[in-house]
């Protein structure tokens, strides 16, 4: 019976005590936020996990939409989907320059291709300014470099080292990490040590 009502009514009728309803709302929007997530994963999100932040997103837009000042549900919902996604992106982004800089002078040249060598030299700081200054919304468009690098230092880690450099990018700390991976912080913090100097040796 909910899949003929509107979202706006599906939405009252959550407040209202019904799980059912938001369960109708996830499924008619779960494809509009696979979609947003491929859109971003090709742009050097992770799917899955964008899929999540856009859910989370849906929920949120469920919570705070107002009827008497949004103009439509699916307008409200899309926005805060695409907020979501993209505070994520930022988020996981922010974290890799932070290790690009603790590892690296941000005056070294880098290469994303072989290509890039025969033209004028790019240097790090060029990369972390150019991504930075973009708006929030078009931040995962323009960092095809940063994940390029990226990309050239997991080809040298071990299965370990990868663990710990996806879990810091996520934004947990060297606790935190060693609590999810059943292992002592120093091995984190070791661990982290052997990647700084493979970002180095990588670039």
């Amino acid at each position: 019976m909910t899949g003929k009502l509107s979202d706006e009514a599906l939405i009252q009728m959550y407040r209202d005590g019904s799980r059912d309803s938001i369960d109708e709302l996830f499924e008619r929007y779960k494809g509009c936020v696979r979609r947003k997530a491929h859109a971003m994963y090709i742009a050097g999100g992770d799917e899955e996990d964008l899929i999540q932040e856009g859910m989370i997103g849906l929920y949120k837009a469920v919570q705070d939409y107002d009827a008497g000042r949004e103009a439509s549900f699916a307008t409200f919902a899309s926005m805060c989907i695409n907020r979501n996604m993209c505070t994520a992106v930022a988020k996981s982004n922010r974290k890799k320059y932070q290790l690009l800089n603790e590892s690296l002078s941000l005056d070294m040249p880098v290469a994303v291709d072989e290509e890039a060598y025969d033209e004028p030299q790019t240097h790090l700081i060029d990369v972390v300014v150019a991504s930075s200054a973009q708006d929030p919304e078009n931040m995962y468009i323009d960092k095809e470099r940063v994940d390029v690098i990226y990309e050239a230092i997991r080809t040298c880690l071990s299965e370990y080292e990868k663990q710990v450099l996806d879990l810091y990018i996520d934004g947990n700390d060297y606790v935190a990490i060693a609590r999810l991976l059943n292992k002592q912080p120093k091995s984190v913090d070791n661990a982290l040590q052997r990647i700084r100097s493979k970002i180095r040796k990588s670039c």
